[in-house]
C-alpha cells in the first residue's frame, strides 16, 4: 500500500508508507494552496514536492498530512487537528513517538504552536519559506487591496472572528518571533521573486534566536530540497 486517506472531523488526511520504512515520521504542513481529499493532495500533485515525497520515502520515511481546514492561517482548529492526526498515526503506525515536522509558508503558523503544546514529541522542525509572523504579513499584504481583502476575509473565517477584532489582535502581536524549543529548527528559504527578497529580509528582522540562520537557495537550486531535509532530519536520529 502507498499511501491511505481517512477522514477525521469532516478533514481528509493522508498517510504515504515508504517501502522499506525505518520507522521515523514526518508531518507535513502544507502552504495556502496546500489540501488533502479522499484520493490525492497537493504534495503528490505537484511535480516538485512530489520529487520530495518520493525522495523521503525513499529514505525510509513515513509522511503524514492533513487538509486541515484548508487556508487555516494557524488557528486553533487547526492545531487541535493536526495533534489529532500524531495521536491517530502513532496509535495505528509503527513510529517512533517523536517526529519530524515538516512545515511550508504559512503552516508554519501551526508548526510553531504545535511545538510549544507537543513537548518531547517533535524530534526536529524544517520551516520552508515560512510565514512566521501574522502582523509582518498582513503589514505586507496592506499594500495591495485586493489580496488584503481576500486575506481578511480568510482569516475572518479561519479564526471564526470579525475584521476588527482579529486586525486588533494581530495588529497587537510581538514585533519578534522566538523561536527557541526544546528539538532543532531549521529555516530553508527559496529565494524566487522580490517578495521573497522581503521575506528574507524580514527574518533578520523579527527573529530573535541568534543560533538560528536561515538557509537561502536559489529557485534552480530546488531539486536539492529533498537531499537537504534529508541530511538535517538525519542528524537528528542518533537519539532515539
Amino acid at each position: 500500500m502507498e499511501n491511505r486517506n481517512f477522514q477525521m472531523d469532516t478533514q481528509w488526511n493522508v498517510i504515504h508508507y515508504p517501502e522499506k520504512p525505518t520507522g521515523f515520521g514526518i508531518l507535513i504542513i502544507g502552504d495556502e494552496r496546500h489540501f488533502v481529499d479522499e484520493s490525492k493532495c497537493f504534495w503528490t500533485q505537484n511535480e516538485g514536492k512530489l520529487a520530495i515525497i518520493n525522495e523521503l520515502k525513499e529514505a525510509g520515511y513515513t509522511i503524514f498530512s492533513s487538509n486541515l481546514h484548508g487556508r487555516n492561517w494557524g488557528s486553533e482548529s487547526a492545531i487541535e487537528l493536526a495533534q489529532r492526526l500524531y495521536q491517530h498515526v502513532i496509535r495505528s503506525e509503527i513510529l517512533n513517538n517523536k517526529i519530524h515536522i515538516l512545515a511550508e509558508g504559512m503552516g508554519a503558523l501551526v508548526a510553531v504552536r504545535l511545538i510549544e503544546k507537543m513537548k518531547g514529541c517533535i524530534r526536529s522542525v524544517i520551516l520552508l519559506n515560512p510565514i512566521l509572523s501574522l502582523k509582518h504579513h498582513l503589514e505586507q499584504e496592506r499594500e495591495h487591496k485586493f489580496f488584503y481583502k481576500k486575506l481578511m476575509r480568510e482569516l475572518t473565517a479561519a479564526h471564526n472572528m470579525d475584521q476588527t477584532r482579529i486586525e486588533s489582535i494581530i495588529f497587537n502581536m510581538e514585533d519578534f518571533v522566538n523561536l527557541e524549543f526544546d528539538c532543532p529548527v531549521k529555516i530553508i528559504h527559496v529565494l524566487s521573486g522580490g517578495k521573497s527578497y522581503t521575506q528574507s529580509k524580514l527574518y533578520q528582522k523579527i527573529i530573535k534566536t541568534p543560533e538560528i540562520n536561515p538557509t537561502y537557495i536559489l529557485p534552480e537550486k530546488k531539486t536539492q530540497l529533498g537531499k537537504i531535509f534529508i541530511k538535517f532530519l538525519n542528524s537528528n536520529e542518533t537519539v532515539l
